[in-house]
């Protein structure tokens, strides 16, 4: 049976693009969903987000079981989940944009404005720019080194460093991904980073964490 491959529609996703590069990385197929029986049901979660923290988190938790079905899919069933741009700040324990407001707490931490210490730095951080790994990084491999495309104003402060999966310079060291266990973030858009992101997305189609 061919896995089902869930990503979430909550209203505040760029869903086309991502779908369109899911299945260009090899996806068999891809479920565009808000139906929590679907992701009780998925072998594999991507969780987009554009905007801001509290209204994504907002809209994911407006659709009825669906933060539940997710959280008894990915921590207690273990499938591999992914989150991506504001879909992996919605991981933390909180975020102050607009106010502080809860976060999904699947991997501690707090997402914060980007304050770059060089006034010559632009904010928002917009464009290509480098993805570090360090040494020992989760996910087993799953985050390679390369040139990703990235667009937001805020990021993920994690409370254990031990979470952070990739890191890029914008001003100061900002984190690119994180994860822990079958949960991974990135900060950048696959979608939108060419070979890049395709390699990283059919890697994560084949990832059994």
């Amino acid at each position: 049976m061919a896995e089902v491959l869930a990503l979430v529609d909550y209203g505040a996703g760029n869903l086309h693009s991502v779908a369109n590069a899911l299945l260009a990385a090899g996806a068999g197929g891809v479920t565009v969903t808000a139906d929590p029986d679907v992701v009780r049901a998925a072998d594999r979660i991507v969780l987009p987000g554009v905007g801001s923290f509290r209204a994504c988190i907002e809209g994911l938790r407006g659709i009825p079981h669906l933060v539940e079905a997710m959280a008894e899919r990915v921590l207690a069933g273990g499938v591999p989940f992914l989150g991506i741009c504001v879909g992996m700040q919605l991981l933390a324990s909180r975020g102050v944009e607009h106010g502080v407001t809860g976060g999904l707490d699947w991997i501690g931490g707090e997402v914060r404005l980007i304050e770059a210490a060089d006034p010559m730095i632009k904010v928002p951080h917009m464009g290509w720019n480098d993805v570090i790994v360090p040494a020992h990084a989760p996910a087993g491999g799953l985050i390679a080194p390369g040139e990703a495309y990235f667009l937001h104003s805020y990021h993920f402060v994690p409370d254990d460093r031990r979470d952070i999966a990739a890191m890029t310079d914008h001003g100061g060291n900002l984190v690119a991904a994180v994860a822990r266990d079958n949960v991974v973030g990135v900060q950048f858009h696959p979608e939108k980073s060419q070979a890049f992101g395709l390699a990283l997305l059919s890697r994560f189609l084949e990832w059994k964490p």
